[in-house]
């Protein structure tokens, strides 16, 4: 699961760049990168989220 996390870290970005470039040029690519980097860190956070709370109890 970790190494799924590093890898949505790394290819998102990428494909929200790829998108946003070409629906929308190079203020698209930097958008779409930008909120493929949020998505990613949410979908990271969201199992440590949950480990932390199954740990504690």
């Amino acid at each position: 699961m970790a190494a799924l996390g590093c890898v949505l870290l790394l290819v998102l970005p990428l494909i929200g760049a790829v998108a946003g470039a070409w629906l929308g040029g190079t203020e698209g690519m930097t958008i779409g990168a930008v909120s493929g980097l949020l998505i990613a860190v949410a979908l990271c956070a969201v199992p440590t989220v949950a480990l932390r709370k199954a740990r504690h109890r």
